[in-house]
């Protein structure tokens, strides 16, 4: 069994990403590439964002700290802290609205 303390992690990873030249970080909590499911927390300073991408299979995000809106084509959300967004199936990104930290969860 693994505990792993959110908390704590996405006040090192708000402090790090703050701090960053990308403004942003990242740890893989749970899984990882050659696993089906992958857990990573990342961290975005406001107004920094995940590139466009796409994932193979399902994808969540989380919000644990701040605000985010997760934008696909012409479509977008907006999550806070507790918010569960399920990622629809094709090209997205995340942007930090505030600072903020999610759980970013793939299955394939």
């Amino acid at each position: 069994m693994t505990k792993v303390s959110l908390t704590a992690l996405v006040r090192g990873l708000l402090t790090f990403a703050r701090e960053a030249d990308s403004g942003r970080s990242a740890t893989t909590v749970h899984g990882g590439h050659d696993r089906s499911l992958r857990q990573t927390v990342m961290a975005l300073r406001k107004g920094e964002h995940m590139h466009e991408h796409e994932h193979p299979g399902e994808v969540t995000v989380h919000v644990l700290h701040g605000r985010v809106r997760l934008v696909a084509g012409p479509h977008s959300w907006d999550g806070l802290p507790g918010d569960l967004l399920v990622m629809p199936e094709r090209r997205h990104r995340v942007e930090a609205v505030q600072d903020s930290a999610f759980l970013f969860t793939t299955a394939r």
